[in-house]
């Protein structure tokens, strides 16, 4: 096993998942309204999410699958298109909240927290592409492509639970209750430019 290279990877992955994007936003936006429980669930549906594009990127490795960059287009159209409606619920809600401490209590007929996590980390299928690009830099690690992928991939999901598990256990300490709304606010906000942006990108590529 090339320790070094798999070092390079570990160090890698840590600052892709630690930067704040639609995933970190989603789970901190729920952190902050609804508590380290829902937060959670939200994270393992992201994770699921995130097990299933590494097993999509990891057939195109091997050659048994192949990749229809307009189909990911249109999917990742509706995807932004989800994340920017999510976002602006979550703004209406806090910004209507009568005391700013509150903490909303999620209605029964909301989809659940882990299924919400999944579709927020599955709405981005370029990740797809992103994990055909990176996997193959550290791709001999082993001897073995396929144990290399299952090594890759177990320290990838690892990494991405805990980062999100940190940004949870943050968020809801007593020290941050009283920045509740605002935290919910700032991560509602994320998630709308991070829908935007992916939605501008998405109808440019198809339009072009």
């Amino acid at each position: 096993m090339n320790l070094s290279l798999l070092a390079a990877y570990f160090a890698a992955i840590l600052l892709l998942i630690a930067t704040p994007g639609p995933v970190v936003a989603m789970v901190a936006n729920t952190a902050a309204r609804f508590g380290a429980r829902r937060a959670l669930l939200t994270a393992l549906g992201s994770n699921g999410a995130s097990l299933l594009l590494i097993g999509i990127a990891a057939l195109i490795i091997t050659g048994l699958f192949a990749v229809d960059m307009r189909m990911l287009q249109w999917v990742g159209l509706l995807g932004c298109l989800f994340i920017g409606r999510m976002a602006i619920v979550s703004l209406y809600e806090d910004l209507s909240a009568q005391t700013p401490d509150a903490q909303p209590v999620a209605p029964p007929q909301k989809r659940s927290a882990i299924l919400s996590g999944f579709l927020v980390g599955i709405a981005n299928p370029k990740d797809i592409v992103f994990f055909v690009a990176f996997f193959p830099q550290f791709i001999t690690v082993t001897p073995s492509i396929g144990a290399s992928l299952t090594l890759l991939t177990a320290l990838w999901v690892l990494a991405d639970f805990a980062i999100l598990l940190a940004y949870i256990t943050l968020l809801s300490g007593t020290a941050l209750q009283h920045a509740r709304r605002a935290i919910s606010v700032l991560s509602a906000l994320l998630l709308l430019v991070v829908a935007v942006v992916g939605a501008g990108y998405a109808l440019w590529g198809l339009l072009g």
